[in-house]
C-alpha cells in the first residue's frame, strides 16, 4: 500500500507499535542536528522553531493518527475507509519524509563547505559550474505554483543528477528519483523573514546547505 511505501522511504524515526497484529509504525519527530538559531542570519531561529516544532510536528501527529485509523480499518476489513485514508497518509507521510531530509540537508554557515569529489564532478559535468546549477535550481524552484519543494535527485537508470519540483508534500521518491537535496518553498519556511520574495530565500539558503550530507546520500544511492 502507498502508506507502507512512504514509510519505507523515510527510514528514520520509526518504531514498531506494540499490540498490533499487522506491521505498523509510529513516526517520531526527529531532533534537529543543530539549535534553532544555528542557521542565522540566513534562516531565523524563530522560523526554524515554528517549522520544526509546529509544522513538522503536525505532520507527524496527523500521520500517526491516520496510521492508527488504517490499522483499525484493516482489522475490520473496511476497504472504503482504507481508500479514504490514503490522501492523509500521502500528505502527512510526505511531509514527514521531506522534512527529515531537509533538516539534514542544512548546516550552520560556520561549518559550510562547498561540494567536492564525485558530487562536484557530476554537478560540473551537467551544469558546467556550481553557480550555473544553483541558478537553474533556483529558477525552477521559484516557479513552483503555491506550495511545494525543489529537489536535486539521482536517477539510478541514467546515472545522472536531475533537478525537479514537487507540489505540496509529495515525496520525490514517488517519481523513482532518489532524493539528495530538498528545499522547502512552502511559505512557512521563509515568509516571516523574506515575506513574499521567494527568490531571496532561495539565494540565501545556499549559504547553509550541507553538501557533505548531499554527497553521502549520492554515495548511498549509487550502492
Amino acid at each position: 500500500m502507498l502508506a507502507r511505501g512512504l514509510l519505507a522511504a523515510a527510514r528514520e524515526g520509526l518504531s514498531a507499535a506494540p499490540g498490533m497484529t499487522r506491521s505498523i509504525c509510529t513516526v517520531k519527530l526527529p531532533d534537529l542536528p543543530y539549535s534553532y538559531g544555528a542557521l542565522e542570519p540566513y534562516i531565523s531561529g524563530h522560523i526554524m522553531e515554528l517549522h520544526h516544532a509546529k509544522h513538522h510536528a503536525a505532520y507527524v501527529a496527523n500521520l500517526n493518527k491516520a496510521l492508527e485509523q488504517q490499522a483499525e480499518a484493516e482489522a475490520k476489513g473496511d476497504v472504503s475507509k482504507l481508500i479514504t485514508l490514503q490522501g492523509a497518509i500521502k500528505f502527512n507521510g510526505g511531509g514527514h519524509i521531506n522534512h527529515d531530509i531537509f533538516w539534514t540537508n542544512l548546516i550552520p554557515a560556520k561549518d559550510f563547505e562547498p561540494p567536492s569529489g564525485e558530487l562536484k564532478t557530476m554537478i560540473e559535468a551537467q551544469w558546467k559550474s556550481l553557480d550555473s546549477f544553483i541558478s537553474t535550481f533556483n529558477a525552477q524552484t521559484a516557479a513552483v505554483q503555491g506550495s511545494g519543494w525543489g529537489w536535486l535527485g539521482y536517477n539510478k537508470g541514467t546515472g545522472r543528477l536531475e533537478i525537479t519540483t514537487m507540489p505540496n508534500q509529495d515525496p520525490l521518491s514517488v517519481t523513482g528519483l532518489v532524493p539528495l537535496l530538498g528545499v522547502d518553498v512552502w511559505e512557512h519556511a521563509y515568509y516571516l523573514q523574506y515575506k513574499n520574495v521567494r527568490p531571496d530565500y532561495l539565494k540565501a539558503i545556499w549559504n547553509v546547505v550541507n553538501w557533505k550530507n548531499v554527497a553521502d546520500r549520492l554515495a548511498a544511492a549509487k550502492q
